[in-house]
């Protein structure tokens, strides 16, 4: 299997946990803030092994198939043997947003 991280996803994860430094800036250290990062890309690598192929459950991302961890939710497409990962969302924000 071939893993394609559109930039989308990757910025999703970064200015997550970027905000999650900013606003505990006393005791979110820098190190924990990287562990976190590379935690959440590792995770994506589990997708279509041990992380299970779901439903959609935002409507953003009808046409997509889904994916969960603990912490992330992951919007994906396949294609041949390449997993292309269009949109991640942290659990505590996975929400249908106002309009």
């Amino acid at each position: 299997m071939r893993y394609l991280i559109r930039k989308r996803c990757a910025r999703k994860i970064n200015s997550f946990y970027k905000n999650v430094s900013r606003k505990y800036r006393h005791t979110y250290s820098q190190e924990l803030m990287e562990r976190n990062v590379h935690d959440a890309f590792d995770s994506i690598y589990q997708i279509e092994r041990s992380l299970l192929r779901r439903e959609p459950t935002l409507s953003r991302w009808n046409g997509y198939f889904m994916a969960n961890t603990d912490k992330w939710y992951f919007a994906y497409t396949i294609e041949n043997d390449t997993i292309t990962i269009v949109d991640a969302c942290h659990a505590q924000n996975m929400h249908e947003k106002e309009p």
